[in-house]
């Protein structure tokens, strides 16, 4: 069973960045591939990035893509999340997931088994 606790959110004006954290409980952290999804108000949870248990293989949705970094450190049990040049259309409650599997290959939050409780992140104009 993996716990993963979300850090890292604020509000932030647009064209600023933000870093978030992804703490995770459990010995088997570095075999998990992880996520980061995100939810507006009046939307479904959308899928942002992903990292295979390695770091070797990421995604992108292509909203994020040359903006967003994802990375992990399998030794402190964290995943990142660095948001670079924010849009007010980023604002969101992100939440960080884990698989068991070593890496996702989809895009749907039931891809994912574990969740976080949220951080949020507030873009102003």
């Amino acid at each position: 069973q993996v716990q993963l606790v979300e850090s890292g959110g604020g509000l932030v004006q647009a064209g600023g960045s933000l870093r978030l954290s992804c703490a995770a409980s459990g010995r088997t952290f570095s075999s998990y591939a992880m996520g980061w999804f995100r939810q507006a108000p009046g939307k479904e949870r959308e899928f942002v990035a992903t990292i295979n248990w390695s770091g070797g293989n990421i995604r992108y949705a292509d909203p994020v893509k040359g903006r967003f970094t994802i990375s992990r450190d399998n030794a402190k049990n964290t995943v990142y999340l660095q948001m670079n040049s924010l849009k007010p259309e980023d604002t969101a409650v992100y939440y960080c997931a884990a698989d068991p599997r070593p890496v996702v290959f989809g895009s749907s939050s039931r891809d994912f088994n574990h969740w976080g409780q949220g951080t949020q992140v507030t873009v102003s104009s």
